[in-house]
C-alpha cells in the first residue's frame, strides 16, 4: 500500500490564511522528506474549508517546493472550469513536475452551494458539464486539432501547447462515492478514489470492483494494475500512546465535524438549498462524520495494525489527512513524523 498526505488545511480567519498557506507548503515538503509517495490536494472556494482554494495554482507551488514525490488533485472541480483552460494547467504542471501529476478529477462539490454561485455555474448541470469537459480534455491532450460542438461549449483550436510531458496524456483518476459511480468507473477499467467509507463498505466496494473488472475481460495482472492505481481516503493522528492519540486527536477530528455541520446549516438557512442526497426516513449517519470509520489513531502501533487491516482488503494507496480542523502546524507534523518513522517500516516490513 502506498502512503500519502491530503493536505487540507482549514482556516476560519480570513487574517490567517497566509500563515495557513505557508504551513501547508512547509508541511508538502516535510512529507516529501519523510519518504511518502503523495500529496493530494482538494478544491474549495470561499468558506476557508481550504485555506489554498485552488489545486491547480497551489500544485504549481509545490512543484517547484518538491523534487520527488507526487502531487494529485482529490479533486479538481471540473465543471468549475473551462476544460481548455484546464487542460493547459495540468499540462504545464505535467511538464514542470516531469510526470508527477496525478489528475483526480470530479464534477464538483456536494457540499457548498457557494462554489456553483461563485462561478455561475448551476450545480444541477455540474455532471453534464465534467462529462463533456473531460471528453475535450482528453482531445486537447491528443496533440490533435480540437472542433468540438457540445451543449456547453463550441472549441475550436490548431493544438494544445504545451503538449503533456506524459503520454498519451498525464494520469487520470476519477473520484467515487457511491456504488453506482464505482461500477461505472470499473466498467471503463479505470482507477477510483473512494472517499471515507467504513471498513465493510471499503471491502465489498474493492471485492465488487475486482470482479467486475474481470467479468469484462481483464487478466489478474490487469486487475492487479488498476487496484494499484485505486486509493481510499482516511483521516490519521498518530500520538506515542493510544492515550495520547484520544486524549488529542479525537476532539480535534470532532471539532472539524462539528464546524462543517454548523457551515451546512448556515447554507441551508441562507440559501434553502442542500446539495448533499437526501433520502426520506431515518438514515445513518456518513462515514466521514463518525469516528469508527474515518479517523484511524492510536500509537504507532495501534495505527500500523488498524491500517495493515485496510491493507489486506487489497487497495493501492491511502490518502491520509493528518492535519484535522482546527489542529496547530506542529502537532499535525509531529503526528505526520510519527507515521513515517514508525508506523510505514512496520507496514511496508
Amino acid at each position: 500500500m502506498k502512503f500519502s498526505n491530503f493536505l487540507f488545511p482549514e482556516c476560519r480567519d480570513p487574517a490567517q490564511d497566509e500563515r495557513v498557506i505557508d504551513e501547508t507548503i512547509a508541511e508538502a515538503r516535510l512529507t516529501e522528506r519523510l519518504g511518502f509517495d503523495a500529496v493530494w490536494l482538494a478544491e474549495h472556494h470561499f468558506d476557508g474549508i481550504c485555506a489554498y482554494v485552488d489545486p491547480l495554482s497551489f500544485a504549481a507551488a509545490l512543484a517547484t517546493a518538491t523534487s520527488r514525490i507526487k502531487i494529485g488533485f482529490a479533486v479538481a472541480q471540473v465543471s468549475l472550469h473551462h476544460p481548455i483552460r484546464l487542460a493547459e494547467q495540468i499540462s504545464l504542471l505535467d511538464n514542470i513536475t516531469k510526470g508527477r501529476i496525478i489528475a483526480g478529477l470530479g464534477r464538483g462539490t456536494a457540499y457548498n452551494i457557494y462554489d456553483y454561485q461563485g462561478y455561475d455555474i448551476p450545480a444541477e448541470q455540474a455532471q453534464e458539464r465534467f462529462e463533456e469537459a473531460e471528453a475535450i480534455m482528453l482531445k486537447a491532450w491528443s496533440g490533435e486539432p480540437v472542433d468540438h460542438h457540445g451543449k456547453y461549449w463550441n472549441l475550436k483550436l490548431p493544438m494544445l501547447r504545451p503538449r503533456p510531458y506524459t503520454r498519451p496524456h498525464p494520469f487520470i483518476i476519477r473520484s467515487s462515492g457511491t456504488d453506482e459511480s464505482m461500477l461505472e468507473i470499473a466498467h471503463r477499467a479505470q482507477p477510483f478514489l473512494m472517499n471515507v467509507q467504513s471498513y465493510e463498505v471499503t471491502k465489498r466496494r474493492m471485492d465488487l470492483y475486482r470482479a467486475t473488472l474481470r467479468d469484462g475481460g481483464l487478466d489478474d495482472a490487469q486487475v492487479a494494475r488498476l487496484v494499484d492505481d485505486c486509493w481510499i481516503w482516511r483521516n490519521v493522528f498518530v500520538a506515542e500512546t493510544d492515550a495520547e492519540a484520544e486524549r488529542v486527536g479525537v476532539p480535534l477530528f470532532q471539532e472539524m465535524q462539528a464546524q462543517r455541520a454548523v457551515m451546512r446549516e448556515r447554507v441551508f438557512r441562507e440559501q434553502g438549498v442542500r446539495l448533499q442526497s437526501t433520502v426520506p426516513g431515518p438514515t445513518a449517519p456518513a462515514a466521514r462524520t463518525v469516528l469508527e470509520h474515518a479517523l484511524i489513531y492510536g500509537s504507532p502501533a495501534t495505527v500500523a495494525e488498524k491500517l495493515a487491516a485496510v491493507d489486506a482488503i487489497g487497495v493501492g494507496g491511502a490518502i491520509m489527512s493528518f492535519r484535522l480542523g482546527p489542529m496547530p502546524y506542529d502537532v499535525a507534523a509531529s503526528s505526520l513524523t510519527l507515521f513515517a518513522e514508525k508506523v510505514m517500516p512496520a507496514l511496508r516490513g
